[in-house]
């Protein structure tokens, strides 16, 4: 997948130590968060990293209806300016690599925690695999939640998506309950609900 055509916006945060990364990647990664200008971009990553990870749960055109609904440039300019929804994305080599959402003190059922911030989206294009930098994602989005004062924080994960299910665990991730992904009207993929107490 090749994003070079794609027009990239001035970089206006510098680059941070990373966690767990080794010091040869730290000069070509760095994170920027998203805004309304960037909704083609967010649109881009988004659709093909989701079916990238997700596209063998469901029919092809079951798929191609959630992506067509949930990923349009009208609608992530639309989520990128609620206030509420946090966006960053990672950039490797200044190539968009991957994202994630989050939105603070996010109240669910299964979470026993008032402020617990809610992971909406981690999302790495499959090309960045291996490069750490899912973990890199994830400790991001921890030190944004920590320092808001938040308690912890929750996600859902498919439930037969046993790499992911795999990666939150060995990061403390504990499963708390059971919900839906829903997909379309007529169909929805089990999740798992996880908490990781900070």
């Amino acid at each position: 997948m090749n994003f070079k055509n794609l027009e990239l916006k001035t970089f206006a945060e510098a680059k941070k130590p990373i966690k767990g990364v080794k010091q040869l990647f730290l000069c070509m990664l760095f994170f920027r968060r998203l805004t309304s200008a960037d909704a083609e971009l967010l649109a881009k990553i988004g659709s093909i990293s989701l079916l990238e990870s997700h596209g063998h749960s469901a029919p092809a055109s079951t798929m191609q209806e959630y992506v067509d609904k949930n990923f349009s440039v009208d609608t992530c300019r639309t989520e990128l300016d609620a206030e509420e929804n946090i966006f960053y994305a990672v950039f490797f080599n200044n190539e968009p690599a991957g994202y994630y959402k989050i939105i603070l003190s996010c109240a669910d059922a299964a979470v026993p925690l008032e402020q617990a911030t809610k992971m909406e989206r981690l999302y790495l294009l499959k090309e960045f695999y291996g490069l750490q930098l899912g973990k890199s994602l994830l400790q991001h989005a921890f030190n944004f939640s920590k320092k808001e004062s938040e308690l912890g924080m929750w996600l859902t994960v498919w439930q037969k998506n046993d790499r992911a299910i795999n990666f939150y665990k060995k990061w403390g991730f504990k499963i708390m309950g059971e919900g839906k992904f829903t997909l379309t009207a007529t169909r929805y993929n089990p999740t798992w609900i996880m908490l990781l107490q900070y």
